[in-house]
């Protein structure tokens, strides 16, 4: 009997965490009418008088606020760049989709009337669940001196299963589309996790004489070698078989939406093991929050929730992109290796000879660590010396790479002036 209770306890859990999508949905419904509820009061705050004005009713109204405002939520957040300093003048600027696909838009922020020709640079997000807006800095910063496009990737669990699936090498072939598309003269820069890909891309376009080949490439803390100096990111990868993130990450979209039944990393477990690495911090910052909405300092609120609702929308990875990922990059390291494919064809970054190459990395990363991104200097024998460089910011961890004040006043000169240098 005991076994037998055993075996259906069991069972059951198994079913449950199979279910971890819609239970998560089914959670956030729960909650949601206790958020309208703190919405509701926070309205009704102004209509209190002095009642509403008195260090207790400060104290429930910031708790009301937090209630009401941080949660996760699986819409692109707008990108809110509306003008740009570019040259010695405001200049407007608006948003275009200049190619699609089910997966992706190709974003250009187009400069308005009285903007000068500078360079183009294809900018490629991330996909690892979050939006591509979490680079809204790293794009305001770039638009000073350049014509910006950007991958806007789209939310896996809204693309229908007629899409087609969309693995690591459909990865590959949308930065080879969007460099096409963008037209030559052109510069790639990729963040993080991409950089894999945009360097297997350029060496691949480079061997076929591709015209839209980028005159340069700007890497970013991204895992070229992950077996150098690994973080707590790389052992997991290590020290779990390929079926474990399988089995235990992949969820299926629930009914509700377009993409229903698409397998998907969902970005909630992203987000989950994201707050793990530094829980410390985040649970410091929420309290700072707190605090400041209690003393009525609005600015630094401001700045804290801004962050907040940028690092709370999350979007689902394909299971395809997500597991090919982590096998050919984070496991295996095939590129390092010299042994990655693609459609049949090796990959070989000895073959890129005129796209110049900058490598920059975070002193502080814990995400990419310090070597793994200047990795790729090796890889690309056939650069001249003259056509590489490489960049460490001291004092940053990962998001300090393409975000902040260091971002800005320190390391985008030096993409500036490599760019320039190279068009």
């Amino acid at each position: 009997m005991a076994r037998c209770n055993i075996g259906a306890l069991r069972t059951c859990a198994g079913v449950a965490y199979r279910m971890l999508y819609q239970l998560f949905q089914g959670l956030t419904d729960l909650t949601e009418p206790m958020r309208r509820l703190a919405e509701a009061s926070l309205r009704a705050r102004p209509f209190l008088g002095e009642s509403g004005r008195t260090p207790f009713a400060d104290s429930v109204f910031a708790a009301m606020d937090m209630i009401a405002n941080t949660k996760l939520t699986s819409s692109r957040p707008s990108y809110r760049i509306d003008d740009v300093l570019s040259g010695n003048m405001d200049v407007a600027v608006r948003e275009e989709v200049i190619a699609a696909t089910p997966f992706c838009d190709l974003l250009h922020f187009a400069k308005v009337e009285g903007s000068v020709d500078q360079p183009k640079i294809l900018l490629v997000a991330a996909m690892s669940g979050h939006f591509a807006t979490l680079l809204r800095n790293t794009v305001q910063v770039l638009l000073r001196d350049h014509d910006v496009y950007i991958t806007d990737w789209k939310n896996a669990r809204d693309v229908p299963l007629s899409a087609g699936r969309f693995g690591f090498e459909d990865y590959v072939d949308h930065i080879v589309y969007f460099l096409e598309e963008i037209g030559a003269p052109v510069h790639l820069m990729a963040v993080c996790q991409p950089c894999v890909q945009s360097l297997a891309a350029v060496a691949l376009m480079a061997s076929q004489d591709n015209p839209a080949t980028p005159r340069s490439l700007t890497l970013m803390g991204g895992p070229v070698d992950v077996r150098i100096n690994p973080t707590v990111v790389n052992r997991l990868a290590f020290e779990n078989e390929y079926s474990w993130f399988e089995e235990k990450l992949i969820h299926q979209v629930p009914l509700r939406y377009a993409g229903r039944g698409r397998r998907v990393y969902p970005g909630f477990l992203q987000l989950t093991a994201f707050m793990a690495m530094n829980s410390g911090r985040h649970f410091d910052q929420h309290r700072a929050l707190y605090q400041h909405l209690a003393d009525g300092e609005a600015e630094p609120a401001r700045a804290i929730r801004e962050f907040y609702d940028e690092y709370f929308a999350v979007l689902d990875l394909t299971a395809e992109f997500y597991l090919e990922t982590i096998d050919r990059v984070f496991q295996r390291a095939l590129l390092a290796k010299g042994e990655l494919d693609h459609r049949g064809e090796r990959v070989d970054c000895g073959q890129i000879r005129r796209t110049a190459l900058l490598t920059v990395e975070g002193e502080r990363d814990d995400i990419c660590s310090v070597g793994q991104t200047a990795a790729a200097h090796d890889l690309c024998s056939g650069l001249r010396p003259h056509m590489k460089r490489h960049y460490l910011q001291p004092g940053v961890g990962h998001y300090g790479v393409f975000s902040g004040r260091k971002w800005e006043n320190q390391i985008y000169p030096q993409v500036r002036s490599f760019i320039l240098s190279a068009s």
